[in-house]
């Protein structure tokens, strides 16, 4: 029996595939759904013992690691922290997932949370498994950002229902740019409803990448996200209605009190000058 195992991070919100691809001699134009898979030769540079080993780095910030140890994890992204600034290696552990493939003739295919078992390797499996893997740990980060985020709203609506809106314009407007590139990134930088290109012609990796999905309820967390980014939304508007309300009804008094003003210097000059 042979046991791979592959472990998933999130290191930034997106990579240059394109740069880190040229510098291991990759000429090729990167598509938002493609994967740069970095093989025995690209690794050999970069690790001691590269054998069996690879690396899947994804345009949405997450990188697996197959058959690497910590060490060996923390050496590839201090090099490729090189060739792409967005990358960061200090919370490696924060944001992080794990998965083995247990190669086995004399074992029933399965497919289960954290192992799936398999009689032979296909070319497809670390495809695939890499993919769900890259794009649950990306969910994560969101989830915790998103969370922490529905935090400081209601921050804001705690001043809210004691009848101040403490929030300027810039900071509705920051808060509204946030809850964008939540959604931005939930759907165009994951792809989560994107299948790999394989999963078209390949009636077993479409299985896969199916149940697999399906396990790390990848769908299900993004409908979460994207009903609680939604809201968010609502809410931000909800903010900045007021908040305009607000300025408007003292922009109203400032009117009113320059024509109070203004009558009162009549008043003035008619009764005590003439």
């Amino acid at each position: 029996m042979t046991t791979i195992e592959l472990k998933a991070t999130a290191v930034c919100n997106e990579i240059n595939l394109a740069a880190i691809a040229k510098h291991f001699g990759i000429n090729r134009k990167f598509r938002w759904e493609d994967t740069l898979a970095l093989r025995k030769e690209a690794l050999q540079g970069i690790l001691k013992e590269p054998e069996n080993k690879a690396v899947f780095v994804f345009h949405f910030g997450s990188a697996v690691f197959v058959n690497c140890a910590f060490h060996e994890i923390m050496d590839v992204l201090e090099y490729l922290q090189k060739l792409d600034k967005n990358i960061s290696n200090t919370n490696v552990k924060e944001y992080a997932d794990d998965y083995k493939i247990e190669v086995n003739s004399e074992e029933a295919a399965a497919l289960n949370n954290d192992f799936m078992v398999v009689p032979r390797i296909e070319a497809y499996h670390l495809e695939i498994v890499a993919m769900v893997l890259a794009k649950s740990v990306a969910l994560e980060k969101i989830e915790i950002d998103i969370d922490n985020l529905l935090d400081e709203v209601e921050d804001v609506v705690a001043y809210l229902n004691q009848g101040k809106l403490s929030a300027s314009d810039k900071q509705l407007a920051k808060l509204s740019a946030r809850v964008l590139g939540f959604k931005l990134n939930t759907l165009s930088y994951i792809m989560l409803l994107d299948k790999p290109d394989i999963t078209w012609s390949n009636e077993g990796a479409e299985a896969v990448f199916t149940e697999l999905s399906a396990i790390f309820e990848l769908e299900d967390r993004y409908e979460k996200i994207r009903h609680k980014s939604d809201t968010l939304l609502d809410i931000t508007q909800v903010f900045s209605t007021l908040s305009h309300a607000q300025r408007g009804n003292q922009l109203e008094w400032a009117i009113i009190i320059l024509i109070a003003f203004e009558i009162v210097l009549s008043l003035y000059e008619m009764f005590f000058r003439h």
